[in-house]
């Protein structure tokens, strides 16, 4: 087994560096990039599009050395809210927070974006292959089942891309996969609270699960106003932390700034009209999430994925392996419930899947409960047609890929 788990990571390594560098190289090739890689700490012009500049969290981490959270520009970027004739990004803090390592080097910034999402892309494959092996069966299973969340996932085509939209997936992912372990493992609660506030720093959606993880590790536990604590003091920690973020930047700890951020997609406008959160959305939503199809063209790559996103059925079908897993024994109801309540808030929000993405992309927030659930679920057995399913996933997957070194972007 030692051996096939060097295999393993081995092959997960090169792929998703070539990945990068595939993605890389297109980008590279894009009129002006250049120039645009190599302006280092100059201000940054967002510039009104649907995309947001890869510089703009070094920029953000640079000012953050110095006291400010600011962006430096005129105003008018996506997702930015203009307070006081200062320009500040509404993307939560996770992200931003790895960019702080190369803010003080400004020659390391052209590659910064690629090297982050690398590293976070690696990191979060890799532990699929423990989650497997404590989840799964063991065996010859462990291998397929740590293939499917490294390589049969939107973890995938996101991590290649470098953008730091899709990094606070890629977090979210890694720490919410580092919780279910320690869940599985010696339980300890600080350790669990601990994750998971590391993954609440990228995607606040993932902030439901500590409900039911939070009832199941402390009505578990021998001395359960210890273990409430110590869960609760690094969750409080993270808490903190993003309330001083959204302070900082619009004036409020409860404030994201995505309920008054610059949009200049007229569809999104139009859906948030609606509400950021609105029952109005989950049908549309819904309806990606299910059926959301490829569109087809007559010229080569001829299957065309929609810059809406569409179905997670057309990127991880494996996933409805998870209902083998039942719904009986107390961790199963667990898994199902983090699954559950962090779903709808994804439901519910104006986004859809994410505006240029592959594949419902928000969905990943959910993927690390259903990728235990496979595990539990592949104990009742793991035959043809699941691998077939895993088989499945990963080629939609590298699809992903291909996709987004063709164009460069999703």
């Amino acid at each position: 087994m030692r051996r096939s788990l060097a295999i393993w990571v081995l092959a997960i390594v090169v792929l998703y560096t070539l990945g990068v560098a595939a993605v890389a190289s297109q980008v590279a090739r894009r009129p002006g990039s250049a120039t645009a890689a190599a302006s280092g700490p100059a201000p940054v012009v967002n510039e009104p599009a649907s995309t947001t500049p890869p510089t703009v969290p070094l920029q953000i981490a640079q000012n953050m050395l110095h006291g400010d959270v600011g962006l430096d520009g005129p105003p008018g970027g996506t997702d930015t809210v203009t307070r006081d004739g200062r320009s500040y990004d509404a993307l939560s803090i996770g992200p931003i927070l790895p960019s702080l390592a190369f803010a003080p080097f400004p020659v390391l910034w052209p590659g910064a974006r690629w090297v982050i999402a690398l590293a976070f892309g690696i990191a979060a494959a890799l532990v699929c292959w423990p989650l497997a092996a404590r989840y799964g069966p063991g065996g010859s299973a462990t291998p397929w089942l740590a293939t499917l969340g490294a390589a049969g996932t939107l973890l995938l085509p996101l991590s290649v891309m470098g953008n730091y939209y899709y990094l606070a997936h890629q977090e979210a992912m890694l720490f919410t996969i580092v919780a279910l372990l320690e869940l599985r493992g010696r339980g300890r609660p600080w350790a669990i609270g601990l994750a998971l506030g590391l993954a609440v720093l990228a995607r606040p959606t993932v902030a439901l699960a500590i409900v039911p993880i939070g009832l199941y590790v402390v009505l578990g536990a021998r001395q359960r106003l210890r273990s409430a604590i110590g869960m609760a003091i690094p969750v409080a920690a993270a808490a903190i932390v993003i309330g001083w973020y959204n302070l900082a930047r619009f004036g409020s700890p409860l404030d994201t700034g995505y309920a008054t951020s610059i949009l200049h997609n007229p569809t999104l406008v139009r859906a948030r009209n609606i509400g950021l959160f609105s029952v109005r959305h989950v049908a549309p939503n819904l309806r990606v999430l299910l059926a959301g199809g490829f569109g087809l063209q007559s010229s080569f790559p001829f299957v065309i994925p929609s810059s809406y996103g569409h179905s997670i059925l057309l990127t991880t079908p494996a996933l409805v392996l998870a209902v083998r897993a039942g719904f009986r024994d107390r961790l199963v109801i667990v898994l199902w419930l983090s699954a559950a309540v962090v779903t709808v808030p994804l439901l519910l929000y104006y986004g859809g899947a994410g505006y240029q993405t592959y594949g419902f992309r928000y969905f990943l927030d959910v993927t690390p409960f259903l990728l235990a659930l496979v595990a539990l679920g592949a104990r009742q057995g793991f035959g043809p047609l699941a691998k077939a399913l895993v088989v499945l996933s990963v080629v939609l997957c590298a699809y992903g890929v291909f996709w987004g070194a063709f164009n460069g972007h999703f």
